[in-house]
């Protein structure tokens, strides 16, 4: 995670001396911290999934560019979960679905176009999501079998792909100092790459992360 703390800080610090150089704009230029429920899930055919809640925080900086156009540079902490099926044998088993959680940190660099000035806002752009493993919740599962596999344990689903790109669209609506917003993130990489390097039952894991986020964003 130091990596990407460091790029987020270098974005910051661009950030804001592009924000200070705006000052002379008739249109504002904020700061916010955002909170935000979160709703994640793997699109794959490998894996019968599930998706599950959790939360996100983040903070951001929007500044006017021209006109109705602004830019937004961020960087957020997400604690994303996903529900998987398996059971405890690959004939007759005991049936779960199994949680797994994934912590990650995200750098994105938004446009966004003013429908209603400071009111109401979409946004699109790109996304860096730097994540930890795929960590299972309860270990007591760690041996369950994967549903459609014989031998592909739960654990070994953990080593997941570190680095992805995310592609983000979503709209904000509200007030010059609080708004509310929804964001749809779509990843553009494979997020189940590094499993095809572990010798498992399946060498061609492909997935891609789904996430949705509704939450506030307070700005001073």
């Amino acid at each position: 995670m130091k990596n990407i703390l460091t790029l987020a800080l270098a974005i910051i610090f661009v950030s804001t001396s592009q924000l200070e150089a705006q000052k002379n704009f008739k249109e504002f230029n904020v700061i916010g911290v955002s909170a935000g429920l979160t709703l994640y899930d793997i699109n794959t055919d490998d894996f019968i999934t599930t998706s599950r809640e959790s939360y996100m925080l983040g903070f951001q900086m929007r500044g006017n560019v021209y006109n109705n156009f602004d830019m937004i540079y961020g960087i957020a902490f997400y604690d994303t979960k996903i529900g998987i099926s398996a059971s405890s044998s690959p004939v007759v088993g005991n049936k779960e679905v199994l949680d797994f959680n994934m912590q990650s940190a995200q750098v994105s660099v938004l446009w966004g176009y003013k429908i209603i000035r400071e009111h109401l806002s979409i946004e699109a752009g790109p996304i860096l999501n730097v994540n930890g493993k795929l960590t299972l919740k309860d270990t007591q599962f760690e041996n369950y079998i994967i549903d459609g596999y014989n031998t592909v344990r739960a654990i070994d689903l953990e080593d997941v792909s570190k680095v992805n790109f995310h592609l983000a669209a979503g709209l904000t609506a509200g007030f010059r100092n609080f708004r509310v917003f929804g964001q749809y993130q779509y990843g553009v990489t494979n997020v189940l790459n590094k499993l095809n390097s572990q010798n498992l039952e399946n060498s061609d894991f492909k997935g891609n992360s789904s996430l949705l986020t509704v939450g506030v964003t307070a700005y001073f």
